[in-house]
């Protein structure tokens, strides 16, 4: 089987896969990062194989919604990739990237690096930030039926891994706690130019929110 051919499975095992998960996590989702890690990664010198396997695999089994289980995200991925006679190597590093692609909070450690990493990574991130940032979050807000904002529950800027991955904060705290820190943790150039124009959008928004909120508009 082909590179060709494997993309293509790949493609059709992630769409049937993620038929129904929740709005900011599904296939739509994994579209929009495997067309932005194809971009980023023409400027960059990677395995474009492997960048696009770990970009549609990348949430092939979000822990989120799993109990927190990171370890059925990797195996899912294991399971269909040998199922492609896809070699070791390239297991083991789609492995690797699904296991360090999410932000869990300010003191988490990568355990792995590597320059296909680091496109899919800035292209989930870009997907978090923006006009579709802004969308996915208070969509998976209300998922979790968080309140919108509250004035009197301070973001929470030192949450350990563990208090990251339970808290129930509401959805404006989400800004402060994750998407406005992710301008600044970019690891390609082009990554970095994206990001720029799409902070300055979410910047917008919540002085806009607050005005609203205050009644000053």
């Amino acid at each position: 089987m082909n590179k060709k051919e494997i993309i293509a499975n790949t493609e059709t095992f992630v769409k049937t896969t993620l038929e129904h998960a929740e709005g900011g996590h599904d296939w739509f989702h994994i579209l929009r990062v495997w067309n932005n890690s194809k971009l980023i990664a023409k400027n960059e010198q990677v395995d474009e194989f492997i960048v696009e396997l770990g970009a549609l695999l990348h949430d092939i089994a979000d822990s989120k919604f799993h109990n927190g289980d990171e370890t059925i995200g990797p195996k899912v991925a294991r399971e269909f990739l040998e199922s492609q006679q896809v070699e070791e190597t390239v297991i083991v590093h789609v492995q690797q990237i699904i296991s360090n692609i999410s932000y869990k909070g300010g003191n988490f450690t990568q355990t792995f690096k590597s320059a296909e990493l680091d496109v899919v990574q800035d292209a989930d991130r870009l997907d978090a930030i923006g006009a579709i940032g802004i969308a996915r979050c208070f969509n998976y807000g209300g998922f979790k039926n968080r309140a919108l904002y509250n004035p009197e529950i301070q973001p929470n800027l030192n949450m350990t891994k563990e208090e990251y991955k339970k808290s129930d904060a509401p959805t404006i705290n989400h800004f402060y706690e994750k998407l406005l820190l992710l301008k600044d943790k970019m690891n390609t150039k082009s990554g970095k130019k994206i990001a720029e124009e799409r902070h300055q959008y979410m910047e917008t928004f919540l002085q806009q929110f607050y005005n609203e909120w205050n009644g000053l508009k």
